[in-house]
Protein backbone atom coordinates (compact mmCIF):
# COMPACT_ATOMS: atom_id res chain seq x y z
CA UNK A 1 0.00 0.00 0.00
CA UNK A 2 2.43 2.20 0.88
CA UNK A 3 6.16 1.23 -0.14
CA UNK A 4 8.14 0.15 -3.48
CA UNK A 5 5.81 -1.46 -5.81
CA UNK A 6 6.68 -2.85 -9.57
CA UNK A 7 3.36 -3.32 -10.53
CA UNK A 8 2.32 -1.27 -13.03
CA UNK A 9 -0.20 1.59 -12.05
CA UNK A 10 -2.78 1.42 -14.01
CA UNK A 11 -4.35 -1.96 -14.83
CA UNK A 12 -7.55 -0.97 -16.13
CA UNK A 13 -8.50 1.63 -18.56
CA UNK A 14 -11.69 2.21 -15.63
CA UNK A 15 -9.26 3.83 -13.92
CA UNK A 16 -10.00 7.39 -14.43
CA UNK A 17 -12.84 9.86 -13.47
CA UNK A 18 -16.06 9.31 -14.78
CA UNK A 19 -16.39 12.41 -16.48
CA UNK A 20 -13.72 11.36 -18.99
CA UNK A 21 -16.72 8.47 -20.08
CA UNK A 22 -19.79 11.77 -19.45
CA UNK A 23 -17.66 13.98 -22.06
CA UNK A 24 -16.43 11.31 -24.10
CA UNK A 25 -19.69 10.24 -25.03
CA UNK A 26 -20.57 14.02 -25.76
CA UNK A 27 -17.47 14.52 -27.74
CA UNK A 28 -18.24 11.13 -29.79
CA UNK A 29 -21.63 12.12 -31.13
CA UNK A 30 -21.13 15.71 -31.32
CA UNK A 31 -17.79 16.93 -31.82
CA UNK A 32 -15.82 14.20 -34.33
CA UNK A 33 -12.77 14.85 -36.45
CA UNK A 34 -11.39 17.85 -33.46
CA UNK A 35 -7.38 17.56 -33.42
CA UNK A 36 -6.42 18.55 -30.17
CA UNK A 37 -3.16 19.00 -27.65
CA UNK A 38 -3.44 18.56 -24.13
CA UNK A 39 -0.04 19.40 -22.01
CA UNK A 40 1.39 18.06 -18.77
CA UNK A 41 1.99 21.11 -16.15
CA UNK A 42 3.58 21.25 -12.73
CA UNK A 43 2.51 23.89 -11.27
CA UNK A 44 4.78 22.56 -7.83
CA UNK A 45 8.12 25.00 -8.84
CA UNK A 46 10.21 23.44 -6.62
CA UNK A 47 9.75 20.11 -7.14
CA UNK A 48 12.34 19.12 -10.23
CA UNK A 49 10.75 16.14 -11.44
CA UNK A 50 13.07 15.46 -14.44
CA UNK A 51 15.65 15.14 -11.60
CA UNK A 52 13.19 12.35 -9.26
CA UNK A 53 11.55 10.52 -11.99
CA UNK A 54 13.47 8.54 -14.13
CA UNK A 55 11.84 8.60 -17.88
CA UNK A 56 12.09 5.43 -18.83
CA UNK A 57 10.19 4.61 -15.93
CA UNK A 58 7.47 7.10 -17.15
CA UNK A 59 7.42 5.40 -20.62
CA UNK A 60 6.91 2.06 -19.50
CA UNK A 61 3.88 3.28 -17.85
CA UNK A 62 2.61 5.08 -20.74
CA UNK A 63 3.41 2.53 -23.11
CA UNK A 64 1.25 0.11 -20.40
CA UNK A 65 -1.22 2.07 -20.55
CA UNK A 66 -1.81 1.82 -24.23
CA UNK A 67 -1.72 -1.77 -24.27
CA UNK A 68 -5.18 -1.68 -22.09
CA UNK A 69 -8.67 -2.64 -22.88
CA UNK A 70 -11.86 -2.62 -21.87
CA UNK A 71 -13.08 -6.58 -20.65
CA UNK A 72 -16.38 -7.60 -20.89
CA UNK A 73 -16.94 -7.25 -16.76
CA UNK A 74 -15.88 -3.63 -17.12
CA UNK A 75 -18.06 -2.95 -20.17
CA UNK A 76 -21.04 -4.59 -18.20
CA UNK A 77 -20.64 -2.45 -15.83
CA UNK A 78 -20.31 0.85 -17.97
CA UNK A 79 -23.41 -0.50 -19.76
CA UNK A 80 -25.09 -0.80 -16.49
CA UNK A 81 -25.20 2.65 -15.30
CA UNK A 82 -28.10 5.10 -15.61
CA UNK A 83 -29.92 8.47 -15.96
CA UNK A 84 -33.19 7.18 -14.25
CA UNK A 85 -34.16 4.58 -15.48
CA UNK A 86 -32.67 5.28 -18.48
CA UNK A 87 -28.89 4.02 -19.91
CA UNK A 88 -26.47 6.75 -19.27
CA UNK A 89 -24.13 5.44 -22.52
CA UNK A 90 -25.23 4.88 -25.95
CA UNK A 91 -24.73 1.27 -27.78
CA UNK A 92 -22.84 3.43 -30.67
CA UNK A 93 -20.47 4.99 -27.74
CA UNK A 94 -19.79 1.81 -25.93
CA UNK A 95 -18.89 -0.31 -29.11
CA UNK A 96 -16.46 2.64 -29.34
CA UNK A 97 -15.09 1.99 -26.38
CA UNK A 98 -15.26 -1.77 -26.92
CA UNK A 99 -13.71 -1.75 -30.19
CA UNK A 100 -12.19 0.95 -31.30
CA UNK A 101 -10.79 3.25 -28.44
CA UNK A 102 -7.02 3.59 -29.10
CA UNK A 103 -5.29 5.90 -26.99
CA UNK A 104 -2.90 7.89 -29.47
CA UNK A 105 0.84 8.14 -28.92
CA UNK A 106 2.32 10.37 -26.51
CA UNK A 107 5.44 12.62 -26.97
CA UNK A 108 7.99 12.62 -23.92
CA UNK A 109 11.27 14.60 -23.48
CA UNK A 110 13.13 15.49 -20.20
CA UNK A 111 14.33 18.98 -20.55
CA UNK A 112 16.54 20.02 -17.64
CA UNK A 113 15.01 19.64 -14.53
CA UNK A 114 11.10 19.06 -15.78
CA UNK A 115 9.25 16.97 -18.47
CA UNK A 116 7.19 17.92 -21.71
CA UNK A 117 4.73 15.75 -22.00
CA UNK A 118 1.73 15.84 -24.66
CA UNK A 119 -0.72 14.14 -26.32
CA UNK A 120 -2.28 15.31 -29.42
CA UNK A 121 -5.25 13.36 -31.65
CA UNK A 122 -8.19 12.93 -32.08
CA UNK A 123 -10.61 14.51 -28.95
CA UNK A 124 -12.38 11.52 -28.77
CA UNK A 125 -9.76 9.48 -28.08
CA UNK A 126 -7.20 11.57 -26.68
CA UNK A 127 -9.77 12.90 -24.21
CA UNK A 128 -9.15 9.71 -21.73
CA UNK A 129 -4.97 10.33 -21.26
CA UNK A 130 -5.21 13.10 -18.80
CA UNK A 131 -6.04 10.82 -15.59
CA UNK A 132 -4.13 8.42 -16.30
CA UNK A 133 -1.00 9.94 -16.93
CA UNK A 134 -0.99 12.45 -14.12
CA UNK A 135 -1.97 9.41 -11.58
CA UNK A 136 1.27 7.70 -13.11
CA UNK A 137 3.58 10.91 -12.93
CA UNK A 138 2.92 11.55 -9.41
CA UNK A 139 3.00 7.57 -8.15
CA UNK A 140 6.35 7.33 -9.57
CA UNK A 141 7.19 10.78 -7.68
CA UNK A 142 6.43 9.41 -4.38
CA UNK A 143 7.79 5.89 -5.70
CA UNK A 144 11.22 7.51 -6.26
CA UNK A 145 11.06 9.61 -2.92
CA UNK A 146 10.05 6.01 -0.40
CA UNK A 147 12.90 4.57 -2.55
CA UNK A 148 15.29 6.20 -0.47
CA UNK A 149 13.49 5.50 2.99
CA UNK A 150 14.08 3.21 5.42
CA UNK A 151 11.47 0.05 6.00
CA UNK A 152 11.06 1.74 8.98
CA UNK A 153 10.68 5.45 7.86
CA UNK A 154 7.76 4.23 5.17
CA UNK A 155 6.34 2.29 7.77
CA UNK A 156 6.30 6.00 9.87
CA UNK A 157 4.67 7.51 6.42
CA UNK A 158 1.86 4.93 6.40
CA UNK A 159 0.86 5.42 9.90
CA UNK A 160 0.63 8.85 9.75
CA UNK A 161 -1.49 8.60 6.64
CA UNK A 162 -4.06 6.32 8.84
CA UNK A 163 -3.84 8.04 11.48
CA UNK A 164 -5.31 11.65 9.57
CA UNK A 165 -7.36 9.70 7.61
CA UNK A 166 -8.64 8.42 11.20
CA UNK A 167 -9.17 12.11 12.11
CA UNK A 168 -11.27 12.88 8.76
CA UNK A 169 -13.63 10.28 9.64
CA UNK A 170 -13.82 11.14 13.24
CA UNK A 171 -14.51 14.79 12.35
CA UNK A 172 -17.12 13.92 9.64
CA UNK A 173 -18.99 11.43 11.87
CA UNK A 174 -19.57 14.76 14.08
CA UNK A 175 -20.70 16.21 11.36
CA UNK A 176 -23.35 13.72 9.42
CA UNK A 177 -25.05 16.29 7.34
CA UNK A 178 -21.87 16.88 5.50
CA UNK A 179 -21.81 15.07 1.91
CA UNK A 180 -18.84 14.80 0.24
CA UNK A 181 -17.12 12.58 -3.18
CA UNK A 182 -14.20 11.23 -3.61
CA UNK A 183 -12.31 13.50 -6.50
CA UNK A 184 -8.54 12.30 -5.64
CA UNK A 185 -8.05 10.17 -8.48
CA UNK A 186 -5.89 12.45 -10.72
CA UNK A 187 -3.05 13.12 -7.68
CA UNK A 188 -3.46 10.65 -5.14
CA UNK A 189 -0.45 9.01 -3.59
CA UNK A 190 -1.08 5.75 -5.47
CA UNK A 191 -3.53 3.42 -6.47
CA UNK A 192 -3.55 1.57 -3.51
CA UNK A 193 -3.68 4.23 -1.10
CA UNK A 194 -6.74 5.42 -2.59
CA UNK A 195 -8.22 2.03 -2.82
CA UNK A 196 -7.52 1.69 0.88
CA UNK A 197 -9.00 5.25 1.71
CA UNK A 198 -12.26 4.75 -0.07
CA UNK A 199 -12.56 1.33 1.23
CA UNK A 200 -12.03 2.64 4.71
CA UNK A 201 -14.85 5.53 4.14
CA UNK A 202 -17.40 3.20 2.72
CA UNK A 203 -16.77 1.20 5.87
CA UNK A 204 -16.98 3.54 8.37
CA UNK A 205 -19.69 6.14 6.76
CA UNK A 206 -23.32 6.12 5.72
CA UNK A 207 -24.28 6.45 1.58
CA UNK A 208 -26.06 9.36 2.94
CA UNK A 209 -22.59 10.73 3.70
CA UNK A 210 -20.51 9.14 1.53
CA UNK A 211 -21.98 9.39 -2.13
CA UNK A 212 -19.14 7.60 -3.42
CA UNK A 213 -15.92 8.11 -5.99
CA UNK A 214 -15.29 9.59 -9.06
CA UNK A 215 -13.06 6.77 -9.96
CA UNK A 216 -14.80 4.33 -11.89
CA UNK A 217 -12.47 1.10 -11.43
CA UNK A 218 -13.08 1.62 -7.97
CA UNK A 219 -16.63 2.46 -7.95
CA UNK A 220 -17.31 -0.99 -9.44
CA UNK A 221 -15.05 -2.68 -6.95
CA UNK A 222 -17.03 -1.05 -3.78
CA UNK A 223 -20.06 -1.04 -5.14
CA UNK A 224 -19.92 2.39 -4.76
CA UNK A 225 -21.65 5.07 -7.20
CA UNK A 226 -19.13 6.55 -9.78
CA UNK A 227 -19.77 10.06 -9.22
CA UNK A 228 -18.64 13.06 -11.95
CA UNK A 229 -20.07 15.80 -14.58
CA UNK A 230 -17.63 17.87 -16.76
CA UNK A 231 -14.51 19.57 -16.64
CA UNK A 232 -13.04 22.72 -18.05
CA UNK A 233 -12.29 21.19 -21.11
CA UNK A 234 -15.48 21.13 -22.85
CA UNK A 235 -15.65 24.61 -23.09
CA UNK A 236 -11.89 25.31 -24.00
CA UNK A 237 -11.76 23.02 -26.69
CA UNK A 238 -15.13 23.61 -28.05
CA UNK A 239 -14.27 27.54 -27.59
CA UNK A 240 -11.18 26.68 -29.63
CA UNK A 241 -12.87 24.64 -32.16
CA UNK A 242 -15.31 27.23 -32.74
CA UNK A 243 -13.22 30.20 -33.13
CA UNK A 244 -13.81 31.96 -36.28
CA UNK A 245 -14.53 35.52 -34.66
CA UNK A 246 -15.21 36.65 -30.97
CA UNK A 247 -18.85 36.06 -31.23
CA UNK A 248 -18.08 32.34 -32.14
CA UNK A 249 -16.38 31.53 -29.25
CA UNK A 250 -18.69 33.40 -26.97
CA UNK A 251 -21.67 31.41 -28.78
CA UNK A 252 -19.65 27.86 -27.69
CA UNK A 253 -20.33 28.19 -24.21
CA UNK A 254 -23.97 27.91 -24.59
CA UNK A 255 -23.31 25.14 -27.30
CA UNK A 256 -21.45 23.49 -24.67
CA UNK A 257 -24.58 23.90 -22.09
CA UNK A 258 -26.86 22.92 -24.31
CA UNK A 259 -25.30 19.57 -25.33
CA UNK A 260 -24.79 18.46 -22.04
CA UNK A 261 -27.97 18.90 -20.68
CA UNK A 262 -29.72 17.32 -24.13
CA UNK A 263 -27.99 14.58 -22.62
CA UNK A 264 -27.91 13.87 -19.32
CA UNK A 265 -30.43 16.27 -17.96
CA UNK A 266 -31.19 16.87 -14.51
CA UNK A 267 -29.29 14.48 -12.93
CA UNK A 268 -25.80 15.74 -14.47
CA UNK A 269 -26.71 19.14 -14.93
CA UNK A 270 -23.95 20.56 -12.31
CA UNK A 271 -22.34 24.09 -14.34
CA UNK A 272 -18.67 24.42 -14.05
CA UNK A 273 -18.50 28.16 -14.13
CA UNK A 274 -15.15 29.46 -13.93
CA UNK A 275 -13.58 28.40 -17.34
CA UNK A 276 -13.56 31.71 -18.55
CA UNK A 277 -14.53 33.56 -15.56
CA UNK A 278 -17.57 32.24 -13.31
CA UNK A 279 -19.18 35.93 -13.40
CA UNK A 280 -19.60 35.21 -17.18
CA UNK A 281 -21.51 32.13 -16.39
CA UNK A 282 -24.01 33.99 -14.13
CA UNK A 283 -24.29 36.87 -16.69
CA UNK A 284 -25.19 34.28 -19.65
CA UNK A 285 -26.64 31.77 -17.57
CA UNK A 286 -30.67 32.25 -18.34
CA UNK A 287 -33.40 32.18 -15.93
CA UNK A 288 -34.12 28.79 -17.86
CA UNK A 289 -31.31 27.19 -16.78
CA UNK A 290 -31.30 28.28 -13.46
CA UNK A 291 -34.73 26.49 -13.02
CA UNK A 292 -34.10 23.17 -14.19
CA UNK A 293 -30.45 23.05 -13.88
CA UNK A 294 -29.57 21.21 -10.61
CA UNK A 295 -26.74 23.63 -9.43
CA UNK A 296 -22.76 24.78 -9.77
CA UNK A 297 -19.22 23.53 -9.02
CA UNK A 298 -17.12 25.76 -7.23
CA UNK A 299 -13.58 25.00 -8.86
CA UNK A 300 -11.52 28.51 -7.74
CA UNK A 301 -11.59 31.44 -6.29
CA UNK A 302 -12.78 32.21 -2.60
CA UNK A 303 -15.82 29.71 -1.86
CA UNK A 304 -17.61 31.83 0.73
CA UNK A 305 -17.84 34.72 -2.00
CA UNK A 306 -18.50 32.26 -4.66
CA UNK A 307 -21.61 30.91 -2.57
CA UNK A 308 -22.70 34.37 -1.57
CA UNK A 309 -22.57 35.20 -5.60
CA UNK A 310 -24.47 31.84 -6.15
CA UNK A 311 -27.36 32.77 -3.75
CA UNK A 312 -27.81 36.25 -5.05
CA UNK A 313 -28.21 34.79 -8.66
CA UNK A 314 -30.99 32.81 -7.55
CA UNK A 315 -32.64 35.32 -5.72
CA UNK A 316 -32.57 37.53 -8.72
CA UNK A 317 -34.76 34.66 -10.58
CA UNK A 318 -36.99 34.65 -7.79
CA UNK A 319 -35.31 30.86 -7.53
CA UNK A 320 -35.20 29.63 -4.02
CA UNK A 321 -31.35 28.83 -3.40
CA UNK A 322 -32.33 25.86 -0.87
CA UNK A 323 -33.44 23.95 -4.13
CA UNK A 324 -30.27 24.35 -5.74
CA UNK A 325 -26.69 23.12 -4.88
CA UNK A 326 -23.14 23.76 -4.57
CA UNK A 327 -20.29 21.35 -5.36
CA UNK A 328 -17.19 22.88 -3.71
CA UNK A 329 -14.19 21.04 -5.39
CA UNK A 330 -11.62 23.52 -4.93
CA UNK A 331 -8.42 22.50 -3.30
CA UNK A 332 -10.52 20.95 0.05
CA UNK A 333 -9.54 20.29 3.26
CA UNK A 334 -11.77 18.71 6.27
CA UNK A 335 -11.37 22.16 8.49
CA UNK A 336 -12.61 24.49 5.17
CA UNK A 337 -15.38 21.79 4.30
CA UNK A 338 -16.92 22.02 7.87
CA UNK A 339 -17.02 25.39 7.93
CA UNK A 340 -18.59 25.98 4.47
CA UNK A 341 -20.56 23.28 5.06
CA UNK A 342 -22.06 25.31 8.39
CA UNK A 343 -21.87 29.05 6.81
CA UNK A 344 -24.31 27.80 3.99
CA UNK A 345 -26.78 25.51 5.94
CA UNK A 346 -30.03 26.00 5.43
CA UNK A 347 -29.52 28.38 2.73
CA UNK A 348 -28.33 26.69 -0.26
CA UNK A 349 -27.65 22.67 -0.66
CA UNK A 350 -23.67 21.91 -0.48
CA UNK A 351 -21.56 19.32 -1.24
CA UNK A 352 -18.22 18.54 -1.85
CA UNK A 353 -15.68 16.79 -4.20
CA UNK A 354 -12.89 15.82 -2.23
CA UNK A 355 -9.25 15.12 -3.97
CA UNK A 356 -6.14 15.47 -3.47
CA UNK A 357 -5.82 15.89 0.09
CA UNK A 358 -8.07 13.07 0.65
CA UNK A 359 -6.23 10.70 -1.22
CA UNK A 360 -2.59 12.17 -0.62
CA UNK A 361 -2.08 13.14 3.00
CA UNK A 362 0.33 10.97 4.55
CA UNK A 363 3.08 13.76 5.63
CA UNK A 364 4.56 13.78 2.56
CA UNK A 365 4.75 16.89 0.22
CA UNK A 366 1.54 17.06 -2.53
CA UNK A 367 2.26 18.28 -6.07
CA UNK A 368 0.16 20.24 -8.22
CA UNK A 369 0.21 19.07 -11.30
CA UNK A 370 -2.36 19.43 -14.48
CA UNK A 371 -2.99 18.20 -17.93
CA UNK A 372 -4.81 20.44 -19.94
CA UNK A 373 -5.88 20.96 -23.72
CA UNK A 374 -3.77 23.86 -25.01
CA UNK A 375 -4.77 23.12 -29.14
CA UNK A 376 -7.88 22.54 -31.17
CA UNK A 377 -7.61 22.41 -34.62
CA UNK A 378 -4.37 24.63 -34.29
CA UNK A 379 -6.00 27.23 -32.25
CA UNK A 380 -4.52 28.03 -29.03
CA UNK A 381 -7.10 27.14 -26.13
CA UNK A 382 -7.33 29.42 -22.91
CA UNK A 383 -8.83 28.72 -19.58
CA UNK A 384 -9.12 32.25 -17.38
CA UNK A 385 -10.45 30.92 -14.08
CA UNK A 386 -11.37 32.79 -10.74
CA UNK A 387 -7.98 32.41 -9.67
CA UNK A 388 -5.35 33.87 -12.41
CA UNK A 389 -2.44 31.40 -11.07
CA UNK A 390 -4.93 28.61 -12.91
CA UNK A 391 -5.06 30.73 -15.50
CA UNK A 392 -3.63 28.79 -19.21
CA UNK A 393 -2.78 29.74 -22.97
CA UNK A 394 -0.39 32.46 -24.10
CA UNK A 395 -0.34 35.72 -23.23
CA UNK A 396 -1.84 37.30 -26.15
CA UNK A 397 -4.67 34.73 -25.96
CA UNK A 398 -5.36 35.34 -22.52
CA UNK A 399 -5.86 38.76 -22.93
CA UNK A 400 -7.86 38.51 -25.98
CA UNK A 401 -10.60 35.90 -23.80
CA UNK A 402 -10.48 38.33 -20.92
CA UNK A 403 -12.08 40.86 -23.68
CA UNK A 404 -14.68 38.51 -25.23
CA UNK A 405 -15.74 37.29 -21.97
CA UNK A 406 -15.82 40.68 -20.06
CA UNK A 407 -13.25 38.99 -17.54
CA UNK A 408 -12.69 40.86 -14.11
CA UNK A 409 -9.45 39.49 -12.34
CA UNK A 410 -9.69 37.60 -9.43
CA UNK A 411 -6.86 37.39 -6.58
CA UNK A 412 -4.09 35.51 -7.50
CA UNK A 413 -3.40 32.57 -5.08
CA UNK A 414 -0.71 30.06 -5.91
CA UNK A 415 -1.86 26.58 -5.86
CA UNK A 416 -1.58 24.00 -3.47
CA UNK A 417 -2.72 21.09 -5.32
Amino acid sequence: MVGHDEKPIINSLLDADFYKFTMGQVVFFHHPGINVRFAFRNRTKDVLLGRIIKEEDLRRELDHVRTLKLNRTEMRYLRGATIGTEQMFRNEYLHFLEHQLHLPQYKLECRGNDFTLEFEGDWARVIYWEIYALAIVNELYYRAILAGKSKLEIGAIRANGVLRLAEKVKILKENPEIIFIDFGTRRRFSRDWQDYVVETLAEELPESQFRGTSNVWLAMKHGLLPMGTSAHEMFMVLAGAMDTDDEAVRASYQEVMRRWYEHYGFELSVALTDTFGSNYHFRVMTKRQAEVWKGLRQDSDDPVAYGEKAIRFYQSHEIDPCEKLIIFSDGLEIEPIVKLYRHFRGRIKTSFGWGTNLTNDLSLKALSLVIKPVMANGRGLVKLSDNPAKAIGTPEDIERYKRIFGYQEGEYKECKY
